[in-house]
This record gives structure tokens, sequence and C-alpha cells, in this order.
């Protein structure tokens, strides 16, 4: 835990440089979208102030990059000269933080700390945010662009995905009361026609896939397969989550001996044995997933230590790509503490999961205060899902919190 507040310390410190520097760059307002940031808040990543959470810097890091069009990096099928257009008037909710993904999973982790209640401070800052593009006429926008001619494949799996975890978070902040339950609610009403037709693009694509995509990146199955399900089983689609739990248990049930010692590829974000694992805790009761590990993954320590899994390495935070390996150390943070959660408690597997994910987590969250924004646009999404514990069930114990 004092190894974490320090990280979170630096992280602060430097991200002045971070995702601010970045925002203060010659752009044409004109380019940034609707929504200027107005800080009614103190900036958390303004050094001389006091040292504030880590949370208060990912938020930053998000207010700065979800209207922040430039550079950026766009996946686009182009049908006329119709299509030729700038990533604003494309996707007008989600073309910041270099892409669409990214934009989507900034979006989500602002919700996310505002509907918990952790940066209260930056309330009014987050949900003027969100407002500015939860409008029915951006909205509408996206809901154009997915309609389009040879789009239905668009950010499958990988976004969509991110894309449902969002709205998956709107609908339990609706499900409260108070403001932020009517502001939830509202928005997520405007963004249900958008879901909609994600969701049919997702049932119709799942029966037609023959094999899992096990990649370490962005098309990854296992990953996907457990956002869908998670956003089904809250959303109250039983087909949905009968769709995906028979195809999580089609393509891995039978899985035995994942190589763990070929990870990570050399751009890997997301592992391809723990992501099948993280997937089946949640198609499994306790006493088959309990078997079902001991034979996918037979070499995991019963001895508590946390270094049999070795951190991934980025030799150079500049290169968007090698930086995706400290995202891979995040998201195997919060793999393994899924796995465990799962597990008996008298497993004796579950100590040294945790300390694997405590290693990896506390690695993969000190890399988020890098100044270059090949990492600063993505990673404090995937560490704002490791420490709130989204995917694991909130009767669950949080080592990350």
């Amino acid at each position: 835990m004092v190894y974490r507040k320090a990280i979170a310390a630096l992280m602060i410190a430097i991200l002045a440089s971070c995702s601010v520097a970045e925002d203060d760059k010659a752009q044409p307002s004109q380019e940034r979208g609707v929504f200027e940031r107005k800080n009614v808040a103190p900036d958390p990543a303004d050094n001389s102030l006091t040292p504030r959470k880590a949370e208060h810097a990912f938020a930053r890091i998000a207010l700065n990059c979800i209207n922040k069009q430039y550079p950026n990096k766009i996946s686009h099928v182009l049908n006329s000269t119709v299509d030729i257009a700038e990533p604003a008037k494309l996707t007008p909710v989600f073309y910041g933080c270099y892409d669409w993904h990214s934009a989507v999973h900034g979006h989500w982790l602002l919700t996310r700390l505002w509907g918990l209640g952790l940066v209260p401070e930056m309330d009014e800052e987050i949900a003027a945010a969100l407002a500015a593009n939860f409008t029915e006429e951006k909205i509408a926008g996206e809901l154009a662009y997915f309609n389009g001619d040879d789009r239905k494949g668009f950010e499958r799996p990988y976004g969509i995905a991110w894309f449902l975890q969002l709205t998956t978070e709107l609908r339990e902040i609706a499900a409260g009361e108070g403001g932020k339950a009517e502001k939830a609610k509202a928005w997520l009403a405007r963004l249900e026609p958008l879901e909609a037709v994600i969701v049919t693009n997702i049932k119709g694509w799942l029966p037609k896939l023959a094999y899992p995509i096990r990649l370490g990146t962005h098309n990854q199955s296992a990953f996907a397969f457990g956002l869908f399900l998670d956003w089904a089983e809250r959303s109250g689609d039983d087909g949905m989550a009968s769709l995906v739990r028979n195809k999580a248990l089609g393509f891995h049930r039978k899985d035995q001996n994942c190589p763990m010692a070929y990870e990570p590829s050399g751009e890997d974000f997301l592992s391809s044995c723990l992501m099948v694992a993280d997937l089946m805790r949640r198609v499994m009761d306790e006493g088959e997933y309990a078997t079902w590990l001991s034979d996918f993954l037979p070499g995991i320590p019963v001895d508590g230590s946390g270094d049999w899994l070795a951190i991934g390495i980025v030799n150079d935070p500049t290169d968007g790509k090698l930086v995706h390996l400290d995202g891979l150390n995040l998201s195997r943070a919060w793999a393994l503490e899924g796995m465990a959660s799962a597990l008996p408690a008298n497993d004796k597997r579950r100590a040294s999961l945790l300390a694997s994910a405590t290693l990896h987590g506390e690695s993969g969250e000190a890399s988020v205060r890098t100044p270059h924004y090949s990492g600063s646009h993505w990673l404090a999404s995937f560490a704002t899902y490791w420490r709130t514990g989204r995917g694991i069930d909130a009767s669950d114990s949080n080592p990350a919190s």
C-alpha cells in the first residue's frame, strides 16, 4: 500500500508534463469539438498542489483527451467520397483519445469514477463533459456511422465490448437515487439506440464465430466475452447471456495446459491465457472452476509467491505498440484477482494469484504517469478497471481497493 501511494504521488507529479502538456499544443479550437474544458476543481496534475489520489489524475487524463481529436488513428471503411471526413464528424461522440475504443473507455473511466463518488471535487466538471458529448445529435451521428455499409464489424469485439461496459456503468448508476441517477438515466436513454444496434450485431456475429480468437490485442475474444456477459447479466438480456456463456464453454471447457511460458508476445496488452481464465470464472460454479483451472494452468504456485509470473517490460514508452505491455500488466492484475475471487476460500492458489496481481498492478499503474500520449491516452482506463474491481462482484473482496 505504501508503494502504491508513492506511485500515485509520482504519477500526479509527472502528469503536469503528460496529457495536460499535450492538450496545450497548438490545436485549432474548432477541431476540439463542442466541449472546452473549464476546470471547476483544482487540477490534480498541478504539482504545486497538495498531492491527490491517483483517481484524480486518471480523471484528468480522460478529461484532457475525450475531446482531443488529433493525433488520431481511425479504422474506417470508405464507401464513397462522402465518407471522407475528420474523426469528429464521422463519430461525433467517440472521436478523441487517439481512437474510437480509447474514447469509449475514456468516457467509461469518467462515468465510473463519477458514479462511485471517488473524485467528488471533479463531479461537476465530469458531468459537464459527459453531458456535452452524450447529446441526441451527437449520438445520432454515431448511430448513422454504425448503420453505414460494411460497418457491422466496426470495433469488433474490443471497442464494442467497452461500449457495453459504458452503458452497464450508466445503468447501474441510473438504478440508484438522486441527481446522478437522473443524469445517468437521461444519458443512457440517448445511448440505448446505439446499444441496440451493437447488441444486434454481436448476436449476429457470435453464432458464426467458429473458433476463439486467442491473440493478445484488440481482436481477442475472451476479454470481449467477459464484458459482453457482464453487460448481459446486468441489463437482463438472457438471450445474450446464454449465447455468450454457451460459446465460452464450447470454446474453452476442454482447454488444458495453456502455454504461459509463451507469454507475453511483444505487443500484447491482454494475456491469452489469463483472460480465458477470467472469462471462465463467469460461466462455471466454484467447484467446477477450481477443477478446470487445475488443468488449464497447472503451474500456479501454492506457496503464496508472486514472482512466478514475470512482469512485462517496456523498453520504449514512446512506441505505441511496445507500450501495450504496460496495459498487459494491468489487465493481468485484474484477471488474476478475478480468478482468485472465484476459487474456494481455502484454495492454496489464491495467495499466489493475489500476490502476482499486486506486483503486476503496481507496475502497470506506475506506467500511467508516462509523459507520452502513446500510453497516457488509454492506460488510465486499465488502471481504473483494476483499482475499482470492475468485473468482480461487489460481494467479493478487492485487494486493489
